[in-house]
């Protein structure tokens, strides 16, 4: 069975960091794009970041890109997403979830991809 189980969400003050995980039990990562994508409530859930397999391939939404780093460690089966610079905007509850895809127009639709995590909480404020 396939579990992803995202940590490290919190508060912070807007400028603020935070680094969350996303650790992949039941499948192999290595075969499988990773992405975070995001749900504010009453908002549909958004695109953040996504890897491909070789970890050497991203691809951002343009609100987060410069100030987000999605990353990867396959031997860990865990993949990383380090928030900078963040802004009240980027509250939201953020899911990683597991994809076969890599082109990018199928990496930025939530519906591409199999397997998703709980979700954590990341609250933006001062």
């Amino acid at each position: 069975q396939v579990q992803l189980v995202e940590s490290g969400g919190g508060l912070v003050q807007p400028g603020g960091s935070l680094r969350l995980s996303c650790a992949a039990s039941g499948l192999t990562i290595d075969n499988y794009a990773m992405g975070w994508f995001c749900q504010a409530p009453g908002k549909e859930r958004e695109f953040v970041a996504a890897i491909r397999w070789s970890g050497n391939s991203t691809e951002y939404a343009d609100s987060e890109k410069g100030r987000f780093t999605i990353s990867r460690d396959n031997a860990k089966s865990t993949v990383y997403l380090q928030m900078n610079s963040l802004k009240p905007e980027d509250t939201a509850v953020y899911y990683c979830a597991s994809s076969r895809y890599s082109a990018r127009y199928n990496l930025l639709q939530a519906n591409r991809y199999d397997s998703w995590g709980q979700g954590t909480q990341v609250t933006v404020s001062s």
